[in-house]
């Protein structure tokens, strides 16, 4: 035998000896028996080594016997027997007496010799066990084991605490019996073994679990393998939480051996014991602080130094750190407490080291993160309700002790927050919960103002644990508070950014522990602090934002900045510095990062709160604001769309529902393009920011102060107007999101008072009437030259412009910005409106007239935002409709345009004024309007040359208005009674039976008609008197009566306009002439139902309608078709034989001529002007030919100038409408047309029905397919399938 087995050897015999002695003084304790204890302890001795019986004999199964005494002899002997085991092997009965009979020097000097070595190199272990069974107490379950079946406790055990003598009472600290502890294969607690297992009962007593337990124990401490420690596993698995809790040094003592044993470490064996004691203790409670502080040491030997040593396996070091964890969570009572003593700071110091030293280096996620929970533990933050919370005391002495790790601490989790992303996001957050918790600990305000001045002189025996105590001091908080605020903003600036929400949102919580606990020590830091809370106000994840909230809404619940100067002071700092930055930022930042610097200026000012108004009362803060504000507003005003969206007719004016809308949507605002960004949350950042300094700030100093801006500079303009409308809202806490209420509330009147000078100042003629087209600049000179090339130029057509070059002094970018300008001052307008309410009523006379005036710019942008303007102030003032607030204030409205209309050099925007009215009005309107209508006639008469084309604009609204108003519904009328007689007529003439009388008369008419279409007639003006007989004569009307009875108003005023219209079609201006026959369009229409007064302007307007028709610019030809085209409609045959003589032959020519141009023209001819009054010409010459029913010869002239649009080579939609020709051909003289398409194409041969008849023969006929067939074919076909169906439809003779 070598010398290490024979250490060994004596080693465990020495232990059986100590386990027999401390028995003994514990059954001489509990008074048992007369006489010495130790003479009857030796008797027993001599009568067990001698073989002799007794009263109590040892059982020969091995169980422990029911007496304690007789137990603990049967333990030293057995001990014994199995120390002599491993010198000698037993054989048979021989070697069992001689072992009975061996003497008692030789054991005592065996025990001696035991004693030696034990005290040589087992001293740890003698302590271990030298208390066993000393420290027993109450088991308190930990969650893997459940309190085991409660029995009554046998007389003979001593009292104990927990432990109550006599039969039949409990263990109050015992629960009722429910799962024992089961491990699984690695060592981890694996849940309650099953409670009907056959083959492993659950040991209660600490006398069963004894006897189950320390074969395993004593085997481990023997020889620490694997199997033995598996083995010591499985007999944990059945004992139950209270025996355990009263044997847990004995089972810890095999498990701390195995972890002391010199010599290399095997790794398996030294992880599968840290799991098995991560078991025992996580099942038990620790109270011993010796215990505690030993159990420490040798766990934190485990770990790997931060410079040593290669680190043993990852999974070994993940097995300490949780034999670590659980050993913390197992301390209670006095342990916990004398752990945390200035003594024991630098075994505290060496268990935070090795700690952070493995949350920093090592790589793998789950041992980052165990470290970490357990400096949480260590450091007493546990979040665990089994933690009891620190007592002031208590926590101001932790706070002494921690406050000597706190740069150490401080500066690794730093570390490990800045690290890689690769880390987990778990880990981050770890990482930061544990910086917050002990810098909220140490620098506790409430801590470092009960800390003495100065350091308290300790004991001589306490120097050297005091020179390691930090003395929290002023100078001390002062110089931390400096190097933590360098940290802080290292971790708010990388947190505030990262990818992963919970992240950021566990430094919303920093920043709530830390403003809590540490607003005055940490001020330095609230630079920081602050900016993060706010930057994440507007985070993309809602679970922050809302924690966010509630922060902040807590800050200002609590008056945290009303109450500290300090932190009132570095907000007003901070928001001087960002204001003083914001342009730079803004212009150098993408747009998240913009976000971001505008959300932290909104929170710095949410937080002021009521301080914004002290803030705002410093020359220097307001003028940084202001400038900062006007700077990051800037508009874009370089697109050119803004300047070309033009307002033609009466688009989207007339609704006679009288809806509140009127195609304008509620409170729209026009969406805005600023220079420096271009997500719109950002404007909406920026708008709010102005509306808090409207709800805190004083609204006189603001207002006065932007307006200034406003007057200031015309590039300040329209940026100071967009700031003052929202400090209007922000003052009347309209669409204000703020943190807590303003001290005092601004009364009606001086926001009444604010608004109007800021409504005066809008409304003045220098920022109201400014230039926004080139229509503005060209109305003292709408001269225009054009050449009157008409139908037969048409290819110059395209090169021909209606507007002259604007001259230079006038740019876009002016235009533009001035059209911002007005649309911004318009919005305010309505934004005033929904502020003061029905109050605003009082304001209608000086604001609704000038918005009138802008509904009616021809800039689109302009007058959508008018329009949405009205509709604002009508929801406001409580009107229905806009056509109810112009009707309840048409009087004044009326008196102005009239007055103006006087005036009109000066004021030249009268006219759009009454236009506005007549498109969002009804017919009620017109009484109020007929005497300005008629000083509008009356000013154009004197002033046309100057004013004409202001005056046509007018008229061009009245007469929309009038045929919204009554055209339509008369012209439906009307259509419908010759519908009706048509179709009486139809049917009676199918009914009656045809004469020879009757058919002699037909042809007798048709040749009659024939010459007159042939211009063989005698005289022209009896013809045309014929014409016009029949058609004078009254007719029946539901609309009005004919003849002497006097026109209705509206009708009459059709008629007057009609007249100035025939003076100015031959106006020197194209200009005027486009909008005269626009204007003339619409008279035709409203006075259509008047045929006695409508053929005779007809007649009138004849001469100069044709001379814009033949020999004027193509786009007041192509106007003028369009009149034509309604007069021919609305007129009839009326026209028929002056269209064929004055207008056919130029239109066909013109047709003709331009056919080859556009049958070689590539895709762009179809943007030009030819090709327009090409396809305009096209589309109405068919309805022409049908509503005048034209002759024959005619009809061939329009078949011959329209059959080459039938052509492949033209483009489609000219084809297109040559068809549409060809089909109203068809309905004139449909034996006409299929004979000439035929004689084009003729598609199959007719065969004579009887041979006596000549055959057919057209010259279509045997025709090769070419360009003009598709056409023509489909032409055919669809002739034919409408001779089938009115076939079909006829009554059988």
């Amino acid at each position: 035998m070598d010398e290490p087995q024979r250490q060994r050897l004596h080693a465990l015999l020495r232990v059986a000896q100590l386990r027999q002695l401390l028995l003994q003084r514990r059954l001489r304790k509990g008074g048992h028996g007369g006489g010495p204890a130790p003479r009857r302890a030796c008797s027993a001795r001599g009568r067990a080594r001698r073989g002799r019986t007794d009263s109590n004999p040892v059982p020969q199964d091995g169980r422990p016997p029911s007496h304690p005494a007789t137990r603990g002899q049967r333990a030293a002997s057995t001990g014994r027997q199995e120390g002599q085991a491993t010198q000698r092997p037993p054989s048979g009965a021989g070697g069992r007496r001689a072992a009975h009979a061996r003497p008692v020097g030789e054991a005592r000097q065996d025990a001696a010799d035991a004693r030696c070595l034990f005290v040589r190199g087992c001293a740890c272990a003698v302590r271990a066990t030298a208390t066993f069974l000393t420290a027993l107490s109450p088991l308190i379950s930990l969650g893997l084991f459940v309190a085991p079946r409660t029995r009554a406790v046998p007389p003979s055990l001593p009292a104990r605490e927990g432990l109550a003598p006599g039969a039949g009472r409990r263990c109050p600290a015992a629960r009722p019996r429910g799962r024992a502890l089961r491990l699984s294969s690695e060592g981890e607690p694996a849940g309650p073994s099953h409670p009907g297992h056959p083959a492993m009962a659950v040991f209660d007593t600490p006398q069963e679990a004894f006897g189950a337990l320390r074969p395993a124990c004593v085997q481990l401490t023997k020889a620490q393998t694997v199997e033995n420690v598996a083995q010591l596993e499985a007999r944990l698995a059945a004992v139950g939480a209270g025996a355990l809790q009263e044997l847990q040094e004995y089972v810890l003592f095999p498990l701390r051996f195995a972890l002391k044993v010199p010599g290399p470490r095997r790794e398996r064996v030294v992880q599968r014991v840290l799991q098995c004691l991560s078991a025992v203790l996580l099942g038990t409670r620790v109270r011993s602080p010796r215990l505690l502080r030993e159990l420490l040491s040798e766990l934190c030997s485990c770990l790997p130094a931060p410079h040593g040593a290669p680190a043993p396996a990852e999974e070994l070091q993940l097995a300490a750190v949780r034999a670590l964890l659980a050993l913390m969570h197992s301390a209670q009572g006095d342990a916990i407490v004398a752990l945390y003593q200035p003594s024991c700071l630098p075994l505290l110091g060496f268990a935070v080291s090795l700690l952070l030293g493995l949350a920093e280096r090592e790589r793998a996620k789950q041992i980052k993160l165990a470290a970490l929970e357990c400096l949480q533990v260590l450091l007493l933050q546990c979040e665990c309700q089994e933690h009891r919370c620190l007592r002031e005391e208590e926590a101001q002495r932790c706070g002494d002790l921690f406050a000597s790790f706190l740069p150490g601490v401080s500066i690794a989790l730093s570390r490990i927050i800045a690290g890689d992303v690769k880390q987990g996001h778990r880990t981050t957050v770890s990482a930061i919960r544990l910086f917050y918790q002990i810098v909220g600990l140490v620098m506790a305000d409430e801590q470092l103002a009960r800390v003495p001045k100065q350091k308290e002189k300790p004991s001589v025996e306490q120097s050297r644990i005091a020179e390691l105590i930090v003395h929290r001091g002023p100078e001390w908080s002062r110089s931390t508070s400096e190097k933590l605020s360098l940290l802080l903003r290292k971790i708010v600036e990388l947190s505030s950014v990262h990818s992963h929400w919970k992240v950021r949102l566990e430094l919303v919580e920093l920043v709530q522990h830390l403003l809590s606990n540490c607003r005055l020590s940490l001020v330095d830091s609230f630079t920081h602090l602050l900016k993060a809370l706010v930057g994440l106000v507007n985070d993309e994840n809602s679970e922050v934002q809302s924690r966010c909230n509630e922060v902040l809404q807590g800050i200002a619940e609590q008056q945290v900045i009303a109450q500290s100067r300090a932190l009132a002071d570095v907000l007003s700092e901070n928001l001087h510095s960002l204001a003083t930055a914001l342009p730079r930022l803004m212009n150098s930042q993408d747009d998240t990062g913009k976000f971001s610097t505008l959300s932290l200026l909104l929170g710095y000012l949410k937080l002021l709160g009521p301080k914004v108004n002290v803030v705002l009362n410093s020359v220097s803060h307001l003028h940084r604001l202001s400038k900062a504000l006007m700077q990051v507003l800037e508009l874009d005003v370089t697109d050119v769309k803004i300047v070309e969206d033009r307002r033609w007719g009466c688009v989207g004016g007339y609704d006679p529902s009288g809806s509140v809308q009127h195609g304008v949507q509620k409170g729209r605002c026009q969406r805005k393009y600023f220079r420096f960004f271009t997500e719109e949350k950002i404007f909406q950042l920026l708008q709010q920011v102005c509306r808090v300094l409207g709800y805190y700030g004083n609204i006189y100093l603001l207002v006065d102060h932007f307006m200034g801006l406003y007057s200031e500079s015309a590039v300040y303009r329209k940026q100071a107007a967009m700031v003052l409308n929202e400090l209007i809202a922000g003052a009347a806490g309209v669409g204000v999101d703020v943190l807590q209420e303003r001290e005092v509330s601004l009364s009606m009147d001086d926001l009444k008072g604010s608004i109007m000078s800021i409504l005066e100042e809008y409304t003045d003629q220098a920022n109201w009437y400014l230039v926004t087209s080139i229509d503005t600049e060209e109305i003292s000179h709408e001269q225009l030259s054009v050449p009157r090339s008409g139908l037969a130029a048409l290819p110059g057509a395209a090169s021909s412009s209606i507007l002259p070059s604007p001259e230079q002094h006038i740019t876009t970018r002016t235009m533009n910005s001035n059209v911002w300008q007005l649309c911004i001052q318009l919005e305010g307008v309505g934004c005033f409106a929904a502020v003061l309410g029905r109050e605003f009523r009082l304001l209608l006379l000086s604001a609704l007239y000038p918005v009138l005036e802008k509904a009616g710019d021809k800039t689109l942008l302009i007058s959508e935002t008018a329009q949405g303007t009205l509709v604002d102030i009508c929801e406001a003032c409580g009107y229905d409709s806009v056509q109810s607030l112009i009707n309840e204030n048409s009087d004044y409205l009326v008196n102005g345009i009239s007055l103006n209309l006087r005036q009109l050099a000066h004021q030249p925007h009268a006219a759009q004024v009454l236009g506005t009215m007549l498109r969002h009005s009804d017919a009620s309107l017109l009484p109020l309007v007929e005497d300005v209508i008629q000083d509008v006639l009356s000013a154009l008469d004197q002033s046309y040359n100057d004013q004409a084309s202001t005056f046509l604009g007018v008229l061009h609204s009245l007469m929309a208005a009038l045929v919204q108003w009554f055209g339509l519904s008369c012209s439906k009328e009307h259509q419908q009674r010759q519908a009706a007689e048509g179709q009486s007529r139809t049917l009676s003439h199918i009914q009656q039976e045809i004469t020879s009388q009757e058919v002699e008369r037909f042809f007798l008419d048709y040749i009659k008609q024939k010459q007159i279409a042939e211009g063989n007639f005698s005289d022209s003006g009896d013809e045309e008197a014929d014409e016009v007989s029949p058609l004078a004569k009254p007719e029946p009307s539901n609309c009005d009566t004919e003849g002497e009875t006097p026109l209705p108003s509206h009708a009459q005023l059709a008629k007057d306009v009609m007249e100035r219209c025939i003076h100015l079609l031959s106006d020197r201006n194209l200009r005027v002439r486009l909008k005269v026959l626009d204007v003339l369009e619409l008279c035709v229409t409203v006075l259509h139902p008047h045929g006695n007064h409508l053929l005779p302007m007809a007649h009138r307007v004849w001469p100069a309608l044709v001379t814009r028709l033949i020999s004027d610019d193509p786009l007041a030809v192509l106007r003028a078709f369009k009149v034509l085209c309604t007069l021919a409609q609305k007129c009839g045959d009326f026209l028929r034989q002056r269209f064929s003589k004055d207008v056919l032959p130029k239109l066909t020519s013109s047709l003709l001529s331009q056919a080859a141009a556009s049958a070689r023209a590539g895709p762009v001819y179809n943007h030009t002007l030819a090709y327009k009054l090409q396809l305009a010409v096209l589309q109405g010459l068919g309805s022409l030919c049908e509503k005048l029913d034209m002759g024959e010869s005619d009809l061939n002239k329009v078949a011959d100038a329209c059959l080459v649009y039938l052509s492949a080579k033209q483009p489609m939609k000219l084809q297109e409408a040559a068809q549409s020709v060809f089909r109203h051909l068809m309905r004139v003289d449909p034996d006409s047309t299929w004979l000439f398409l035929t004689e084009v194409c003729c598609p199959h041969p007719y065969e004579p029905p009887h041979a006596s008849l000549q055959p057919v023969k057209l010259r279509g006929m045997g025709r090769q397919r070419n360009e003009f067939t598709d056409s023509i074919l489909l032409l055919l076909e669809e002739l034919q399938q409408r001779e089938s169906a009115g076939a079909q439809r006829a009554p059988p003779p």
